[in-house]
């Protein structure tokens, strides 16, 4: 009989028919309370049924079934770096949202030779605040760190043909991924606002007024003129912190959707 339709009485007899110790029946006891009224069974059930799916859409052993031992593209670990990629966008995701509490996307007194007021609060937030030095740096090394396995992912895609027929559109969804990520690193460098930002910022200036026909539109567009400024500095900020995180994150949980749909493909 389930215990989770059983009636109070029938409780009671399955547990004194059963040889259970103290803390056993302790537990079941507070089980069978909380089941009545919040269910626990049935979600503890779901999570089971969960479980099993998800170990079916991993990848089975390559290396057995294709005879793959001296093959490094089908090397296993291989089969994580898409995880670990998200992963890595999630902590700078949380990492990145904290030092936004203590940054401030102005140029200030710059302009006159001084120090920006982004550039201030970054070096207040690496010498000043508490753990800002290890805040920063895990933001920026969990950055680099999605970057490199993006990369990655995507050779081990393409050099295991996995991008072919059907998982071409997702292949086409990791190219438009990996260039966001590249938005997202540039957009990010350039807010500290220091000589490295300026430079880069300048050289991205100089990139989008070489494009044929709508360079100026571009440059005006997505740095606010043809020379930086506050704008420049503002749309970085506006790009980095408020639309490419709502953008990268749908185009990733559509992508892991196609992934869940397809199942991991196999080498071809």
């Amino acid at each position: 009989m389930s215990l989770q339709k059983a009636d109070e009485h029938d409780h009671e007899r399955w547990l004194k028919e059963k040889d259970l110790s103290p803390l056993e029946r302790s537990f079941l006891v507070s089980l069978i309370w909380m089941d009545k009224r919040l269910r626990i069974v049935d979600y503890l059930e779901l999570l089971e049924t969960l479980y099993y799916r998800v170990n079916l859409q991993m990848p089975k052993s390559h290396t057995e079934q294709y005879d793959l031992d001296n093959k490094f593209w089908y090397w296993y670990p291989l089969y994580t770096l898409g995880f670990f990629s998200t992963l890595a966008y999630v902590v700078a995701a949380i990492s990145g949202a904290l030092l936004g509490f203590y940054y401030s996307p102005a140029i200030g007194a710059a302009a006159a030779g001084e120090q920006s007021v982004a550039y201030q609060q970054i070096a207040f937030i690496m010498q000043d605040l508490q753990f800002g030095y290890m805040l920063r740096s895990i933001h920026r090394w969990s950055a680099q760190v999605m970057t490199a396995a993006v990369f990655l992912h995507m050779l081990r895609v393409y050099f295991t043909g996995a991008y072919k027929e059907p998982r071409e559109l997702n292949w086409l969804l990791g190219i438009v991924l990996i260039s966001l990520t590249m938005v997202f690193g540039y957009t990010g460098y350039l807010l500290p606002w220091d000589q490295l930002s300026y430079w880069a910022g300048q050289i991205g200036v100089e990139m989008s007024l070489s494009i044929p026909l709508v360079g100026e539109w571009v440059a005006q567009l997505i740095f606010g003129g043809f020379s930086l400024s506050q704008s420049t500095l503002m749309r970085m900020y506006i790009l980095h912190v408020f639309l490419l995180p709502f953008v990268v994150t749908t185009l990733i949980a559509i992508h892991i959707g196609i992934v869940w749909v397809q199942g991991i493909a196999e080498p071809h």
